[in-house]
């Protein structure tokens, strides 16, 4: 496999959004009718306003994430000079291959870039295979930048201090 992170192409954030979409769905992490599927499936707004990363081999979308500069729109969890990723997704065909950690590292890169003093992100609860990686990664559990949304539905904050 001969893994490349980049921006999308316009004809690519179709498969960014399904990838995305199936992955929270087919994960068991959201119901089929929730509205924030919307928000998941919606990539082209996700590209306008943030930054979208995605990891490909060759022609084929393997995974996305969104970065988000702090006070942007689809920030949540950063404060000033903090980096925030969120969206991490990855094709049930393509886990297991290095392709979420491919993607963390690009926006620990990018937040490096920004000159950010740290990087930040929440996930549910139910993500523990993603809360292993951050933890390998050296992110850090934040209990303090915990939320909810929604009623139902706990973030869990980690932190990776650039510093």
């Amino acid at each position: 496999m001969a893994l490349t992170v980049r921006r999308p192409t316009e004809a690519e954030l179709d498969a960014v959004g399904r990838i995305t979409v199936e992955a929270y769905r087919d994960d068991g992490l959201i119901d089929a009718g929730d509205d924030y599927l919307t928000e998941l499936a919606d990539a082209a707004r996700r590209h306008r306003e943030a930054e979208v990363w995605v990891a490909v081999d060759g022609e084929e979308v393997l995974g996305s994430v969104t970065f988000c500069r702090p006070g942007t729109p689809f920030a949540e969890l950063a404060r000033d000079n903090e980096g925030e990723f969120r969206m991490l997704a990855v094709a049930r065909a393509a886990r297991r291959r290095g392709v979420a950690e491919a993607l963390v590292a690009r926006c620990v890169d990018r937040s490096r870039e920004l000159g950010h003093d740290a990087v930040v992100i929440c996930s549910m609860r139910e993500m523990s295979t993603a809360h292993r990686l951050y933890e390998r990664l050296g992110f850090r559990r934040l209990p303090e930048r915990d939320w909810s949304p929604v009623p139902g539905i706990e973030l869990l904050g980690f932190m990776l201090p650039l510093r």
